[in-house]
């Protein structure tokens, strides 16, 4: 899934292939899929979009965009994006494809669910795009320890630490897949309560916040994801499938993946105590 270093990551990448291009034909929905989504009707994509320059991109928590004069491409959740040559055979199946006037194209496919959206660039009412515009980024300084601990405040007793970083978009683009790495570097086991941490334990889940996500974004996005390029992620991750099999690279113990929130959750029971 996109969340933010991948995020960012496929918008610098968009930004250096297809800046500067014009869309020549936009075919949306060709191959329908029961959680494909779109804004509005997609049988107009190509009526929106032909003839649209590209003239920027940009990120906004977990959500890749290109902007296309005053129009905005929009992706989401559990879309694969693949830049394809001109040389390079387009793929019978997908959901939204872009072909540019240099012959490179722009392919998206969907994965579990995924939103392609195009709309136009003016104040809208979609609650998850606005408050991933509005709520300052982890990568930027607004997001410092006071707009953290500020996270806290009014929060339930129950609530987890999981659903208090992960839901609610109180934290745009963070979803549970950079959670994992982000509660082991702090030490903080996912079903802690969030109000029983102390002001130690908070210093340090925000700053893990911030550092792990960098890494991430630094590395090119996770190495469970991939780039515009059909490549994974540069960052090697500490707790996710592909590591569950190995020991805790701290203490050396077993790791432990269990259901939790609607999601699975990855840690270790002796580096991360309950």
């Amino acid at each position: 899934m996109i969340e933010l270093p991948e995020a960012y990551t496929l918008a610098n990448q968009l930004n250096q292939a297809f800046v500067g291009k014009t869309i020549v034909s936009a075919a949306a929905n060709t191959s329908p899929h029961g959680f494909a989504w779109y804004s509005g009707d997609p049988s107009l994509y190509n009526e929106k979009l032909a003839g649209r320059k590209i003239t920027g991109t940009a990120a906004y928590g977990g959500r890749p965009e290109m902007r296309a004069d005053g129009m905005i491409v929009s992706f989401l959740d559990g879309v694969r994006g693949r830049y394809l040559s001109a040389e390079e055979k387009r793929p019978d199946k997908h959901q939204l494809l872009l072909e540019f006037d240099d012959g490179s194209a722009f392919c998206c496919t969907v994965q579990m669910y995924g939103g392609m959206m195009a709309f136009s660039d003016e104040p809208r009412d979609d609650f998850y795009y606005n408050v991933g515009r509005e709520k300052p980024s982890p990568f930027t300084e607004a997001f410092d320890k006071a707009y953290f601990d500020k996270l806290f405040e009014g929060i339930k007793k129950s609530l987890s630490v999981k659903a208090l970083l992960a839901t609610e978009q109180r934290i745009p683009g963070l979803g549970n897949g950079v959670l994992q790495d982000i509660l082991f570097n702090a030490g903080i086991h996912p079903k802690r309560k969030a109000e029983s941490l102390s002001d130690n334990e908070r210093d340090k889940l925000y700053h893990s916040v911030k550092t792990t996500l960098a890494e991430m974004r630094d590395g090119g996005g996770r190495d469970t994801e991939k780039d515009l390029f059909g490549k994974p992620g540069g960052y090697q991750t500490i707790l996710s499938s592909k590591t569950l099999a190995y020991p805790c690279r701290v203490c050396g113990g077993g790791l432990r993946r269990e259901a939790f929130l609607g999601g699975n959750i990855y840690f270790c029971p002796e580096c991360q105590k309950l």
